[in-house]
């Protein structure tokens, strides 16, 4: 991983984590209430197993990010 090094006032590199983010707020965490730590720490933790292998997205071609990468490795 390289680390990014953009200039100030140059978000553009927090974009996509920042729309990952909320977009599991949005799906999971708003509405829902977590008793401790360890309960919130495993919804993020499934969340991304489903976002990575499940959930399907328009950007990708409607297709799920681990189906676009297997496409791009047989390429």
């Amino acid at each position: 991983m390289t680390q990014s090094m953009s200039r100030v006032a140059h978000c553009i590199d927090n974009d996509p984590m920042e729309g990952f983010w909320g977009i599991l707020k949005r799906e999971r965490y708003y509405g829902n209430r977590f008793t401790n730590k360890q309960e919130l720490v495993q919804m993020i933790h499934n969340y991304i197993l489903y976002y990575n292998t499940h959930r399907v997205q328009r950007g990708l071609g409607l297709l799920t990010p681990i189906e676009k990468h297997r496409l791009a490795m047989a390429a």
